[in-house]
């Protein structure tokens, strides 16, 4: 029975991955520019308490914790001539781009309890239209292909859109925001890149393809315990420790880099800012060029084996260099090889993702990329708000005071060694964490043709029995007996 699919023709060439990828220029992007210059936005510009601005995007991901299961549910229950995903696509783009930029909007209030509830409000509502957008999104890939090599192939062009709106929103808002006390051009920043991402993810839309399934039944009610079902996952669960430890490391560099060029090297205003975010992301870039073939010919955990320690290093060799008057180019050289680690990690996580899918509906029977998306895209969300709360109050902790900050006045020397050390030290650990939890996680291009061997002999399209090697290693992968596998119970739904 030929499957039925809907958008554009499906084709595995290079414009292809281009039209899927580019997607990910908004949350490679929004991301970088929320996490370097939103706390800037409210402490230097408008005069908020660092612990409290620090905060907003903690309560976000409180409220994600809500939206995203219920969309992931939403997605797998749809049924739409567009391809649910893609319909959802569709919606968040709008939603997303202008939500993005209400969170620049100046309130005039002396009342920092009224500020503070305001863009926790603007905040919550991006969250939201992101979450419309990014779900569906990141669960789509499954539903386009099942080759292993070639969803590593459309991950790897996802990365590199990726690090491409990340070195755009690192390196064009410098421009834009010359006086980072100005809150008027935040806000013209803003618009500017509301105008791009829609633009970038609209075509996602028009660009892709997808599998028509039948849509999961299942009651909104079952939308919070299919989440929780999803942590059933072995291989899930590390997959999410790879993604955390990953995505915070990065947040953390880019949430900390204003303060670091500011207020450490007093360097903000020569530029360093623009040349240190230059130079990270087109190492970054480049890197993908690099660690997409080694990801095609070893596996996607090979790609984070490699590059964590090349970040690792090049994040410690940076502390030699956190004062004032340091020299640029061991600064630059060192932070392109933070640049360059991050290539590799991030190309194997992101392309880990996609299989998360397959091994669910081996453990469950239900096909549910919706849920499983919902899941990682919310962690990812969670690693954004923990970064930007432990660096209000890590930031509060050494002592830094934002009226000096409004003012424009150097911070003391003693918080300027705290803001360093917190610079170097978070990242650094985290990238340790994600060495370890990369050590465990078992999935290699082996084990993901035995899942999907697994599940075409349990739908009755390949015959034969599962050998003592497979069902060992699948064991592994879920973390369930094999006997217990393919039984809707685990996905949290009653039958």
């Amino acid at each position: 029975m030929k499957e039925r699919i809907s958008g554009r023709t499906p084709s595995y060439g290079f414009f292809s991955r281009v039209m899927y990828g580019i997607g990910e220029f908004f949350g490679g992007g929004c991301f970088v520019i929320i996490n370097s210059f939103f706390a800037v936005f409210l402490t230097k510009a408008l005069g908020m308490p660092t612990a409290l601005a620090g905060t907003i995007p903690m309560v976000g991901k409180i409220w994600d914790a809500i939206t995203d299961p219920i969309m992931g549910n939403i997605t797998d229950r749809t049924s739409s001539r567009f391809g649910p995903k893609r319909f959802y696509i569709l919606i968040g783009s709008i939603a997303s781009a202008v939500t993005f930029v209400l969170m620049w909007l100046r309130v005039s209030t002396p009342s920092i309890a009224v500020m503070y509830v305001f863009y926790i409000v603007m905040y919550c509502l991006f969250s939201t239209g992101f979450t419309i957008f990014s779900v569906p999104y990141s669960g789509l890939l499954p539903d386009m292909m099942d080759d292993y090599t070639m969803r590593s192939k459309f991950s790897n062009m996802r990365m590199v859109w990726s690090t491409l709106g990340a070195m755009v929103c690192g390196i064009v808002p410098t421009f834009m925001i010359k006086d980072n006390l100005d809150p008027a051009s935040y806000l013209r920043c803003a618009l500017l890149f509301g105008v791009l991402f829609f633009i970038t993810s609209i075509t996602v839309f028009f660009g892709t393809w997808e599998k028509q399934k039948e849509p999961v039944r299942s009651t909104m009610k079952e939308s919070f315990p299919q989440a929780v079902s999803v942590f059933k996952n072995r291989s899930f669960r590390l997959f999410l420790g790879l993604y955390l430890f990953g995505q915070c490391g990065m947040d953390f560099i880019s949430g900390m880099a204003v303060y670091y060029v500011d207020d450490v090297l007093n360097a903000y205003q020569n530029g360093y800012f623009t040349y240190i975010m230059a130079a990270l992301m087109i190492s970054q870039l480049l890197g993908m060029a690099v660690f997409g073939p080694i990801m095609s010919h070893t596996s996607k955990k090979m790609a984070i084996m490699i590059g964590a320690p090349v970040r690792l290093i090049g994040i410690a060799g940076l502390y030699l260099f956190s004062h004032e008057g340091a020299s640029l180019l061991p600064i630059l050289a060192l932070t392109a090889l933070v640049g360059f680690g991050n290539a590799g990690s991030l190309t194997g996580i992101f392309a880990v993702m996609a299989d998360m899918t397959d091994v669910d509906e081996l453990i469950t029977s239900v096909r549910r990329p919706g849920v499983v998306s919902s899941m990682a895209t919310f962690i990812r969300k969670v690693s954004s708000g923990l970064s930007a709360a432990l660096i209000g109050f890590l930031l509060a902790a050494v002592g830094y005071d934002e009226v000096l900050a409004s003012t424009g006045a150097r911070q003391s020397v003693m918080t300027q060694k705290g803001i360093a050390l917190i610079f170097i030290l978070a990242p650094a650990i985290l990238t340790l964490f994600l060495i370890l939890v990369n050590l465990f996680f078992p999935i290699t291009g082996k084990e993901f043709d035995f899942v999907q061997k697994d599940i075409a002999r349990r739908k009755g399209t390949e015959a034969g029995k599962a050998s003592a090697e497979e069902k060992a290693a699948l064991e592994k992968v879920t973390g369930f007996a094999y006997e217990s596998l393919w039984k809707p119970e685990n996905a949290g739904l009653k039958r």
